[in-house]
Parts: structure tokens; C-alpha cells; sequence
């Protein structure tokens, strides 16, 4: 086992707890908190600025969505793998060799000159990225108890929170201000500050070099290609009609035939390259599948409300920020409480209410018409971020706490990698619900556009006659256009509030299994 500082002899329940943390502990995690959420926004903020990097990258419009999942892809693969890895390097070297690459990353891509650069330098990014996310727990969990440990746990759920909501709006500000490129060059300072900080500030274990003895290389290549092939098909499904395409055909089959042999390999070989015996704590299993279920209203939410506010609305980057940021602010405001309550409330009770609060957030949310906006949201998202706040910090208790120090490391890649799965699955899943529900909704409203009936000849009439003094050209089309533009809208709005039952509803489900987490001591009482 690799060696550790006394403060990680404590056993799960909390007791016999070691010295506790330093001022310099709280440093070096602080910074790591800071790592954490660069690599988190990195996800989402080119979200809002695609257009400008495509005309700087002379791209097209299908080929610039892999700005994005070139960095998922990279994620999804490395973050399974930093448990082997940390144990190998120790936390700290992989920590600040993870941040030094991102952030030197993160400079090549404000360099890039054509896609194919952008989309080598972001996987990098990604990379790099997917390092950094599950470092952060290990330490932790290692070194704070009670109180310290409740702070922090607080901080981590706000910055993961945060990091997804605030991605478009700061990298709209940013564009429109500055320029595509400041996306990326923002990283760059702050990446050096936390790579120092946390090099001088952390050291919780010590390299076990012994380990590269029986790597794992065959297990690497079946991860990174079954991860990476579902991946691809999982962003890349609903653009193409899924298996209707050749491309996501041949992933989805690599992926399948990769997995089983994935599986095989980590539970034979005497040293995997991810130890799967974590998932034989039942508290570790739904820990991780709440998360999952988190990251799916997550990710699911950070989508829809700023596409809605685009689509619909035609809000900017900036009133899309001003709309969404009331989560944010929500969550902020809870977290002194959430804090508390997770030190005085069985786990499960407070984890089935933020369940709960967030279905009913949804259900709130789903009475969107095409006049919604900061008003209308305001209370659905403030109850939204009031069950995040709720939501994530009992599942990560749940799922890590009991979790023997020596797996602690493998454990918290897979319970990251859980959350980004939730992510990507439920974005896949949106992204072809919204297609079926838009078709179903536009064929359901054009039954009743019919120029025969006396309403739509009127509407028809008086907006040829305005356009007839307004508009050159054919007066006539321009009415029918506008009718159609009309239509369209109404069918984005009820496809919209079809999706968000839908995510509502997995939250609902999740609630109902809730009598299956075995009650436990948290490691944040007194």
C-alpha cells in the first residue's frame, strides 16, 4: 500500500481521526478546488462561443461540435484512469502534471489556425482535464473530518455547480468582449498559481513505481476504446440518426465488443487498470448511481434553459447568463445550510428531498410559454439550485465515505467518471427526444394551419399587407415564412416542456429507490 500521512489512518465511520488539517492543507486543497473548476467550465464554455470559433477556424457548422467532444472524449477516458495513475506518480505529481498540461493546453488552443489543431489541442485539454476532477476527493477525504470537511465538501458542490452554469456566460462575455482566443488564455495564469500551490502545499502520499511492473497496457487500450467509441456515439448519435450512420454504426460496435472484453480483462488481471471492487459496497454503488442521476439533470439543465433562451427567445450570451446565474446564486445562498443539515440529517432524508425539490423544479420549469424569461424562471431555477445543493452532497457522502482509504484514489475516478457518463447520456438522450417530440408537435399544430379556415386567412391577409409596404420582394411567401417561423416556435416550446418532464421524472424514479442506501455515520458530524 502506498504510504500516507497519519491524518488518513482514520477508519470510515470517523473515528480515530489524526491530527487535523493545517493551514497549508487548506491551501493546497483551496487550489485544487480552483484546478477543479477550470477543468469543469472548460466543458461548457465554448458552448456559446461555436460560432466565432468556426469562422476563425473556417470550419463548418457539423464539424465544429467537435471542439467540444473532443474534449469529453479525452475526459471520459482519462478520468477512470487516474486512480492507477495517482497511485503510481502519487496525487500531488499527477495533480500538477495534470494542471501544467491543461493549462499549456489551454495556450495551443488559443493558438490553434485550423480545426484539425483546435481538435488535437482540446482532447489534450481534455485530457489533461479529466486528471484533475477526481484528485481533489483522495485528499479530502484524507486529511479533513467534521466541520473542515463540511466546509469544504460545500465549496466542492457550489464550484461543480457553478463551473457548468457559468461556462456559456463567461465565455460569452469573454468572446464579445475580447475575442475567441481569451477562452483559452484565461486559463493560463490561474493554471500556474495551482500548479505551484498545490506542488508546495500537498503531499498526502508517496510515488509506488512498483506498480509499472504489471501495468495494465492491454486494459488501457480496451478503457480507452470502448469509453471513447460511446462517447462519440453518445454526442455525435443525435446529429446523425444514430445507427442510421455508418460512423456511429462501427462505434457503437467497438464500444460493445471493447466493453465485454474491458470487463473481462480488469476483473482477471491480478493488477487492473481500473479496480471494479468498489462497486461491491452497496453505499459506494448508489452513491455513484445518485450521481449519475445528478449529472443528467445537471448537465440536462445547463443545456436546455440557455438553448431555450436562444431559440425561443433570441436572448444573447449575456441576457442568457443574467437568466441562468439565479441557480448559481441559489445554490451559494444554500450552502452555509446545506452544510449543517448534512452534519445533523440522515443522509438519505436530505438527499430525497433535494431529489424531490429538483423534480418539482422541473415541473415548475415545464409550464414554459414563448414569453418566459428571467421572470418566469426566476423561482423554478432558485428551487433548482436549492436542490443541487441538496443533491450532490449527500450522494458524494454516501458514496465515498465508507470507502477504504487505500481504494479511496480508483474510487473517486469512478465516481467522476459516473457523473460525466450522466452527462453525456443524458445530452445524447435530450438531443434525440427533442428531434422526435419537435416532429410530433410540428405535425400535430400544422393539422390545424389550414389556409382554408377563415383565422389563418386573416392572419395571412393582414401580414401580406404589412409586409407590402415594408419589404420588397414577394409580400405573400414573406406571410407564409412568418407563419411558419410561428409555428416552429410553439413546437420548440412544447418539445421543450416534454424534455424537462422527462428529466423530472428520472429524478422521481431515483427518490423511489432511496430505501436501498444503507444508513451510515457521516464522516461530517462532530
Amino acid at each position: 500500500m502506498v504510504p500516507v500521512r497519519p491524518a488518513a489512518a482514520a477508519e470510515p465511520d470517523g473515528s480515530g481521526a489524526g491530527p487535523g488539517p493545517r493551514l497549508r492543507d487548506w491551501f493546497g486543497v483551496l487550489a485544487m478546488v480552483v484546478g477543479l473548476f477550470m477543468a469543469i467550465m472548460d466543458v461548457q464554455i465554448v458552448t456559446s462561443s461555436l460560432t466565432q470559433i468556426q469562422g476563425g477556424l473556417s470550419a463548418s457548422a457539423d464539424e465544429i461540435a467537435w471542439v467540444q467532444t473532443a474534449y469529453l472524449i479525452a475526459a471520459v477516458v482519462m478520468v477512470p484512469m487516474s486512480g492507477i495513475l495517482s497511485r503510481l506518480l502519487s496525487t500531488r505529481v499527477l495533480f500538477v502534471i495534470a494542471t501544467l498540461g491543461f493549462t499549456a493546453a489551454s495556450a495551443l488552443c488559443a493558438s490553434a489556425t485550423s480545426l484539425d489543431q483546435m481538435i488535437l489541442y482540446r482532447a489534450m485539454q481534455g485530457f489533461c482535464g479529466g486528471a484533475i476532477t477526481p484528485g481533489v476527493f483522495p485528499v479530502v477525504y484524507t486529511t479533513f473530518r467534521g466541520p473542515q470537511l463540511a466546509t469544504l465538501m460545500v465549496i466542492i458542490s457550489v464550484i461543480l455547480n457553478l463551473s457548468s452554469t457559468l461556462g456559456p456566460t463567461i465565455g460569452g462575455f469573454l468572446t464579445d468582449t475580447y475575442s475567441w482566443h481569451w477562452l483559452f488564455l484565461v486559463n493560463i495564469v490561474p493554471g500556474l498559481f495551482v500548479a505551484a500551490v498545490v506542488w508546495v502545499t500537498i503531499d498526502i502520499d508517496k510515488p509506488d513505481l512498483s506498480l509499472l511492473r504489471h501495468f495494465d497496457l492491454t486494459g488501457l487500450v480496451l478503457m480507452a476504446s470502448f469509453l471513447g467509441c460511446l462517447e462519440y456515439a453518445l454526442e455525435e448519435g443525435p446529429r446523425w440518426d444514430w445507427l442510421d450512420d455508418s460512423t456511429i454504426r462501427a462505434a457503437v460496435a467497438v464500444s460493445a465488443v471493447a466493453s465485454v472484453l474491458f470487463f473481462w480483462r480488469v476483473l482477471s488481471y491480478r493488477q487492473p487498470i481500473v479496480d471494479l471492487r468498489a462497486f461491491e459496497n452497496r453505499n459506494f454503488a448508489l452513491g455513484s448511481f445518485y450521481t449519475f442521476v445528478v449529472g443528467t439533470g445537471m448537465y440536462g439543465t445547463t443545456y436546455l434553459i440557455p438553448l431555450f433562451l436562444a431559440q425561443v427567445r433570441g436572448f444573447n450570451a449575456l441576457q442568457i447568463g443574467e437568466t441562468v446565474v439565479v441557480a448559481g446564486l441559489a445554490q451559494m445562498a444554500m450552502s452555509p445550510f446545506s452544510a449543517y443539515i448534512a452534519r445533523h440529517l440522515d443522509l438519505r432524508i436530505m438527499l430525497a428531498v433535494g431529489l424531490g425539490a429538483f423534480a418539482f423544479s422541473m415541473y415548475l420549469t415545464a409550464g414554459l410559454t414563448n414569453q418566459a424569461g428571467f421572470v418566469e424562471l426566476f423561482v423554478p431555477q432558485a428551487v433548482r439550485g436549492f436542490a443541487l445543493m441538496f443533491c450532490y452532497l449527500p450522494a458524494n457522502l454516501i458514496a465515498l465515505s465508507t470507502v477504504p482509504s487505500d481504494m479511496l484514489k480508483n474510487a473517486a475516478g469512478l465516481y467522476n467518471l459516473t457523473r460525466e457518463l450522466g452527462g453525456a447520456i443524458a445530452l445524447a438522450t435530450i438531443g434525440t427526444v427533442m428531434n422526435n417530440r419537435l416532429h410530433f408537435h410540428w405535425n400535430r399544430l400544422i393539422e390545424d394551419i389550414n389556409p382554408a379556415r377563415s383565422a389563418v386567412q386573416q392572419f395571412l391577409e393582414a401580414q401580406t399587407n404589412r409586409f407590402d409596404s415594408l419589404i420588397p420582394g414577394d409580400p405573400n411567401h414573406a406571410a407564409v415564412k412568418l407563419l411558419a417561423d410561428l409555428v416552429q416556435r410553439e413546437a420548440l416550446v412544447l418539445t421543450y416542456n416534454d424534455v424537462l418532464t422527462l428529466v423530472g421524472g428520472v429524478f422521481v424514479i431515483a427518490m423511489m429507490l432511496l430505501p436501498l442506501v444503507r444508513r451510515q455515520r457521516s464522516l461530517m458530524a462532530r
